[in-house]
């Protein structure tokens, strides 16, 4: 249901859960009253000795900091992880961390009957029926059988309980495409069971759609943003446009709705994927005349990943709340990348493919070197979700055909199932589930 008035009262509401600032002290150096009776010192030499105590004084936590490090050459390892895993669990709603510091995306898919799916397609009225697999005539399960197991540790068993606690009073958004989206509704799917018909609602304003777990008062909220930048490709329901264009230093359009959000998920990849170069608006959409210039897939990508992480150093509180990203989702539109059919694709894949170096061409690793450049220069406090490989391997877990299609089939297509098989989207349950295991994860033990 779209309901347009109700925006612009929620939006306003939002204020009144920000939180206040807290004041900063300002800390006056003692006078040192004994150097003012020594009038045989010299007025240079009391100067010195004045500023010196001003210093030490003002500065001598730093001061013993950058000595300490100069000092310490070989500093002891256990002090060292000590330090590392104090700072880890400083972060906002960590409770610990994983044992021995696993890596927790370089793993392999194990075949897990008795703990998958972690809830059943008819028993989340929140799947949108393009990705309602089972309902749409899907003929087998076995997508929802698998558990990622990472090397060396296991993830974290999802406690619906603890994340709801932890969203109490706080507001959650993910922010991006359809893909986000369904990571979004996977979670909505993960926690709902828990909470009482009468105490749970889902709503949509626009380009928002808003969970609410009233006794909670908490909200678990999906924002439509393909680009995260403004772009014609904005509208929430009709944005199949295919001369995409994005405006450059853009962000505060959608951003002034994502203010006051305490667990921010971004995500944004598939769009800038056109196979062209990018349409880049300089001015406004609403110029008579405009200034639109055209860059690399790479330069606009990296763009709009500098523009996020300014908009999040200058909204976000690195003390009291968390921010991710999840990288790009891969796409199986090819099978002769794993050795199938050539012009064949996802369609009647029901097992994952088990090469730990498979790595699909359809992604683009100049966009994780692009991610990983911008971020590690960035001083910004953002989480990585490295979901890319993991779902690589996942060429079974595709919609394909089982979901509802927006326009009658044609002859052809019916005639050729692979034609118009989506290999994009995820079957859910299934492995956006495991992208969300892995978020709460890194959310509490990171």
């Amino acid at each position: 249901m779209l309901r347009t008035s109700g925006h612009v009262d929620y939006l306003k509401g939002l204020d009144s859960r920000n939180r206040n600032q807290t004041a900063h002290k300002q800390m006056k150096p003692p006078l040192s009253t004994p150097l003012l009776r020594k009038s045989r010192l010299s007025p240079y030499l009391f100067t010195l000795l004045v500023f010196i105590v001003f210093v030490s004084i003002l500065y001598g936590e730093d001061l013993r900091c950058i000595l300490g490090q100069s000092l310490q050459l070989d500093p002891d390892p256990d002090e060292s992880v000590s330090k590392t895993g104090k700072k880890r669990a400083e972060l906002p709603f960590a409770v610990g961390e994983i044992d021995g510091g696993c890596d927790i995306f370089n793993g392999r898919w194990v075949r897990d009957e008795s703990n998958r799916p972690l809830y059943e397609e008819s028993e989340c009225p929140y799947i949108q029926p393009q990705l309602t697999c089972q309902e749409h005539g899907r003929p087998d399960k076995e997508y929802q059988y698998w558990r990622w197991e990472p090397h060396g540790c296991s993830l974290p068993r999802f406690n619906a309980t603890l994340m709801l606690e932890t969203l109490r009073g706080k507001r959650m958004m993910f922010v991006g495409d359809s893909l986000n989206r369904g990571q979004y509704v996977s979670l909505i799917c993960l926690l709902h069971s828990i909470i009482p018909e009468n105490a749970k609602s889902m709503e949509t304003f626009d380009s928002l759609t808003v969970f609410t777990a009233k006794e909670y008062n908490a909200t678990i909220e999906f924002y439509w943003a393909p680009f995260l930048l403004e772009s014609n490709s904005d509208n929430a329901v009709v944005h199949r446009i295919s001369d995409r264009i994005v405006r450059k230093g853009s962000i505060n359009t959608h951003g002034r709705h994502w203010r006051g959000v305490d667990i921010m998920v971004f995500n944004t990849y598939l769009w800038w994927m056109t196979g062209l170069k990018m349409k880049i608006l300089q001015g406004s959409f609403k110029d008579e005349v405009k200034d639109i210039v055209e860059l690399t897939t790479e330069d606009a990508y990296h763009m709009a990943m500098k523009s996020m992480l300014r908009w999040v150093k200058r909204n976000m509180d690195a003390k009291k709340t968390r921010v991710f990203f999840t990288s790009m989702s891969p796409t199986h539109s090819k099978s002769i990348d794993w050795g199938g059919k050539e012009g064949a694709n996802c369609y009647n894949e029901t097992t994952p493919i088990e090469d730990l170096n498979y790595w699909g061409s359809d992604s683009r690793r100049s966009i994780m070197q692009v991610i990983g450049e911008v971020f590690a220069k960035s001083t910004v406090p953002i989480t990585f979700l490295n979901i890319t490989q993991l779902s690589s391997y996942r060429k079974d877990a595709h919609t394909s055909i089982y979901k509802k299609q927006w326009s009658p089939l044609t002859p052809e297509q019916l005639a050729n199932p692979a034609s118009y098989a989506d290999c994009v989207h995820w079957c859910l349950p299934g492995l956006q589930d495991t992208w969300n295991e892995i978020l709460y994860t890194k959310l509490f033990y990171p």
